[in-house]
């Protein structure tokens, strides 16, 4: 698993809150271990769940350009 700029924006918005993993998980609703996947960079994670962690952050998923080689 990579770190993602997913995982980079909710551990740093986390930390800004004065907010540990756990405390997170239970203000989203979503398990702990979801967290931590997220916060991991894990690939393969239900939309539904990471919007119930951003929206608590004023944020959503949304459509980005992809970043494309020239060489591609």
């Amino acid at each position: 698993m990579s770190r993602t700029s997913l995982s980079s924006f909710v551990k740093e918005k986390r930390k800004h809150a004065g907010l540990n993993q756990e405390d997170l998980s239970y203000a989203a609703g979503v398990g702990l271990r979801f967290v931590r996947d997220l916060e991991q960079g894990k690939p393969t994670l239900r939309m539904d769940k990471v919007n119930q962690v951003l929206n608590l952050f004023g944020h959503e998923l949304g459509p980005v350009e992809m970043k494309r080689d020239e060489k591609s």
